[in-house]
């Protein structure tokens, strides 16, 4: 068995280092503030790029470089086109699809938990929340899936929390 009293050898890095490389605010897990999903718009600045790319590729081949450019352009055509097609905005924020989890899920919330998943050929958002009873230990637990777009309830599950 091991003896608390004895002390084993370990790394031990001086003060000065481990301030001159730490990480920057932005990169540490230990920061807390308010944290907002970024906006799947922002496809639309690539979906811009590859539509240029295949503008110029299609002008390219079509003056003197050689006519497999033209594969290209479709190729960045048909990749742009699917950036715009899928930069939904996003209506519904975290709070709003854990406020109407509460509400629809039947059970007293404890801890709660909302993340992000995209559906379907044009990922749309949506919200998968995880919901626990406020008991201790959860006697129940939930999911209830959120379209990020319009806040419709697409399903929800609810069961006893066998772990408890």
């Amino acid at each position: 068995m091991d003896d608390p009293s004895r002390k084993r050898p370990g790394i031990e890095i001086p003060d000065e280092l481990a301030e001159s490389v730490r990480l920057p605010e932005d990169l540490n897990a230990d920061a807390l503030g308010p944290y907002t999903v970024p906006s799947l718009t922002r496809r639309r600045k690539a979906g811009v790029y590859y539509l240029g790319g295949a503008i110029l590729t299609a002008w390219a081949a079509s003056t003197s470089l050689p006519n497999g450019l033209f594969v290209a352009a479709v190729g960045m055509l048909a990749i742009g086109l699917f950036h715009f097609f899928t930069a939904w905005d996003i209506e519904v924020s975290d709070a709003d699809a854990l406020t109407t989890a509460n509400a629809e899920i039947g059970f007293p919330v404890g801890h709660a938990s909302a993340a992000m998943s995209f559906e379907g050929w044009r990922a749309r958002p949506m919200w998968n929340v995880l919901v626990f009873s406020s008991d201790d230990p959860p006697s129940e637990r939930g999911l209830v899936r959120i379209d990020a777009m319009d806040g419709t309830i697409h399903e929800t599950l609810r069961e006893a929390n066998i772990d408890s």
